[in-house]
């Protein structure tokens, strides 16, 4: 494409010449990030453990980022959001020795970009989560409770599949008593800790024994949840008011006495007022901010090395590393987080914790095995790294719960059922309980064609999506109950064929819950495109099953059509090539600050898309890299309401007409238009079906929607999209996060280009960031084990 700057017509895809190349370096980008651009985080251990060695005791590191501005409609978006305010004692930038996750982020959203939160006058929360309102959602006592909306029912049908996981669990090893001395396992493992640190290979005792072969027949599953199970009862007036009395001796804002009450039960105030720093359970709470509650309450005995300090803090560092995608940590990564937060004896520390039962202590060895293990031992030989895992409980027995699923289901069949033939995934499906399947959007045809052919034998079938698409139920909808199959008396899906698409949204949690009930003598195949942005949630499921090879693997050939297919296939493999498009279906816009991204945005979705193409304005998708700065989402549907929907704003800052993003729930984003408000809240119309989001979920639930972050757009495709590269957000870009946003076209995709070469380098130089889970071991010791035991 031409690198000359364009003339005032240049944001009409009539005029500039299609390309996907870069301005040239003589274009100038707009300055530094500025509030809403995002930081580099180290995304390696190694680059942690530097960081902790030059850490200042007492400052306030940020070893995994604050929790997503709240103030986003459901943002759970782990970086920083804007903190730094004055006078609250933290630094503006912090060291973050937790490795970066692909990102897991906001609404429905898993964006790397802060969310940019405490902008003077935008009337939403500050990322300072001691502020009336921040990560709250209190109901006023005596309120009228809501009628049951879809988002309650997927998490209480979460809630009894995580119970189911947790009963099933109910026989691991008894936990060493409280305070007392680790032995046995824990003790060993903590060895395995200080082996690894101080560079000894750790003896084959540290390794865990390989799990057994998965038996064919599983114990019955738990009844089925109602379809429109009652939401969980919240915390007593009475417990909210003592917890506000807490809070204000200790100088705490008294708005956040039902998140703590509700996080920590109703003897919420017993246990602040014994250990304050149990506030890090709040979400958005920080330790700098728990710490001056404590001295607030304790007095000169809220010291750095207080126990009940270093016990918290494990937690809540393990927390802050799910939001970014986590399900454990390495334990030296762990402990130079500590240590960065002041602790002084963060080894120790994290041994209390592990002793009382409060996270769990993994070990994760090569492929060789234990048994080779004890013959390098025996020769001197190096069998390979062993990895020492620490983390949650939930997220562990929601992995081991997974990986035995799955295992139940690849060994489902002994032999292939007669499916007459077909394609290759046809075949493959016809013969294995379990099966991977990955391709482009064009190879989204795949398994509907399998869903076909396995209708017209008489089966039945059920084809999940992340995002509402024709002829599938949403994921959340099947799990919730609301949608799909419904149960059978055992709790299991009434189905014999489950096809799930955007695989690669699937978190451990729901991925759990999902596996266990699909029935015994089902098939699961798990569908998605592998280069698309990962799952909101903690976990990388999909890239876990694949890495573990347990089952067959269908790779698609089919490839994306036309120049914007062309395009992404080649951001796929890490380049960034220049393709012919005739009618124009790619066509790059350089801009030179943040100002004119925000001019040729609109007018590119007002004006010359419709114009050009005959795509309606409200048929084109805006997607940016962040919230925040001066082209981020907020600024965008700020000015594009002004051109197509101007408005009071009189509904909590919607009008009629207004196109929204719902999200019931984190990693959930839904396309909806404002329909009307009234007492019972704002109604919208999301594909056709009626919304009510009640009156004091709006702010939280509900944000324009003509503009959004790729995190929010995967799943769902627009007939044309305009992608927004201000020259702020150059940190944010990956090679899959611009793969997914480009992706997210059918016919046209306009670039309104303001980061020079970063472009490039992202595509080329900046894969995915890492996650740190143990699905993949898991999955792989248990395909081993049935191996082995083919008789079992």
């Amino acid at each position: 494409m031409s690198t000359d700057r364009p003339d005032a017509s240049a944001a009409d895809p009539t005029t500039p010449t299609p390309g996907p190349s870069a301005p040239s370096p003589d274009h100038t980008a707009s300055g530094p990030a500025d509030t809403g651009s995002p930081e580099a985080e180290p995304t390696d251990p190694d680059a942690a453990a530097a960081a902790a060695e030059d850490a200042t005791p007492g400052a306030e590191p940020d070893p995994v980022p604050a929790p997503a501005d709240s103030g986003e409609a459901g943002d759970t978006d782990p970086t920083p959001a804007d903190s730094g305010e004055a006078g609250d004692g933290e630094p503006e930038a912090e060291p973050d020795p937790v490795p970066a996750a692909a990102d897991s982020g906001e609404a429905g959203d898993t964006d790397p970009t802060p969310a940019d939160s405490g902008e003077a006058g935008d009337g939403e929360p500050g990322a300072e989560p001691l502020v009336p309102g921040d990560g709250v959602e209190e109901s006023p006592a005596g309120s009228e409770t809501p009628a049951v909306s879809e988002a309650a029912a997927e998490l209480a049908a979460q809630k009894v599949e995580r119970e189911r996981i947790a009963r099933r669990k109910a026989e691991r090893q008894a936990p060493v008593e409280a305070g007392g001395k680790l032995s046995g396992k824990a003790a060993d493992l903590l060895a395995a800790v200080r082996a690894v640190e101080g560079g000894e290979k750790p003896p084959a005792l540290y390794f865990d024994d390989a799990p057994a072969a998965p038996r064919k027949a599983v114990a019955a599953a738990a009844p089925p949840p109602p379809r429109n199970p009652e939401p969980a009862a919240g915390p007593t007036p009475g417990a909210v008011a003592a917890v506000e009395a807490v809070l204000t001796r200790g100088g705490a804002p008294a708005a956040l006495a039902g998140a703590a009450a509700t996080a920590l039960g109703e003897d919420a105030a017993d246990l602040l007022a014994e250990d304050p720093w149990r506030l890090l359970a709040v979400a958005g709470v920080r330790p700098a901010q728990a710490d001056g509650f404590a001295r607030a309450l304790l007095g000169p005995d809220a010291g750095p090395a207080d126990e009940r300090r270093a016990a918290a803090l494990v937690g809540w560092l393990l927390e802050q590393a799910a939001l970014k995608g986590h399900t454990a940590l390495e334990a030296p990564t762990l402990e130079s987080a500590l240590a960065q937060y002041g602790v002084p004896a963060p080894a120790e520390a994290l041994e209390r914790a592990i002793g009382d039962g409060a996270v769990l202590v993994f070990s994760e060895g090569d492929e060789t095995g234990a048994e080779e293990a004890e013959e390098g031992e025996e020769t001197g030989e190096d069998t390979g790294p062993v990895r020492v895992l620490v983390g949650l409980e939930g997220y562990a027995l929601a992995e081991e719960s997974l990986a035995d699923g799955l295992a139940r289901l690849a060994g489902g069949f002994d032999t292939p059922a007669d499916w007459g033939g077909g394609s290759e995934l046809i075949r493959a499906a016809a013969g294995h309980g379990l099966v991977t399947h990955t391709g482009g959007e064009a190879a989204r045809a795949e398994p509907r064609a399998l869903a076909a052919a396995a209708r017209e034998l008489g089966l039945r079938v059920c084809l999940a999506a992340h995002a509402p698409a024709p002829d599938a139920v949403t994921t959340a909808g099947l799990l919730a109950g609301t949608e799909g199959p419904g149960r059978d008396a055992d709790g299991r899906f009434a189905l014999d064929l489950l096809i799930v698409l955007d695989a690669p949204q699937l978190d451990v949690e729901t991925a759990a819950a999902l596996v266990e009930s699909v029935p015994d003598g089902a098939r699961l195949v798990l569908s998605g495109d592998p280069g698309v942005l990962g799952s909101a949630g903690p976990g990388r499921v999909f890239a876990d099953v694949l890495a573990a090879r347990a089952c067959p693997q269908v790779v698609s050939r089919v490839p994306d059509p036309g120049p914007v297919g062309e395009l992404v296939s080649g951001i796929g493999i890490g380049e960034l090539n220049q393709v012919d498009a005739p009618g124009k279906e790619v066509v790059i816009v350089p801009v030179r600050d943040a100002g004119e991204a925000v001019h040729r945005t609109v007018q590119l979705v007002a004006e010359s898309v419709p114009r050009a193409f005959g795509i309606p304005a409200d048929s084109v998708q805006v997607i940016t890299p962040g919230h925040g700065g001066s082209a981020g989402t907020r600024a965008l549907n700020t000015a594009l309401k002004e051109r197509l929907n101007p408005g009071p704003g009189r509904f909590g800052g919607f009008d009629p007409g207004d196109r929204v993003v719902h999200v019931p729930s984190p990693g959930r984003a839904v396309p909806a238009t404002v329909v009307s408000a009234d007492a019972r809240g704002l109604h919208l119309d999301g594909a056709g079906a009626r919304i009510v989001v009640p009156k004091d979920r709006v702010e939280s639930q509900v944000r324009h929607g003509w503009a959004v972050t790729a995190h929010q757009a995967v799943g769902a495709r627009w007939p044309a999209v305009v992608v927004v590269l201000p020259g702020d957000a150059a940190q944010a870009l990956s090679r899959d996060w611009v793969y997914t946003a480009f992706g997210r076209a059918e016919r046209h995709l306009s670039v309104v280009h303001g980061v020079d070469q970063a472009l490039a380098h992202a595509v080329a130089q900046v894969p995915p960031k890492p996650r740190t889970t143990r699905l993949t071991g898991l999955l792989s010791a248990l395909a081993e084990a049935a191996r082995e035991k083919p008789g079992e």
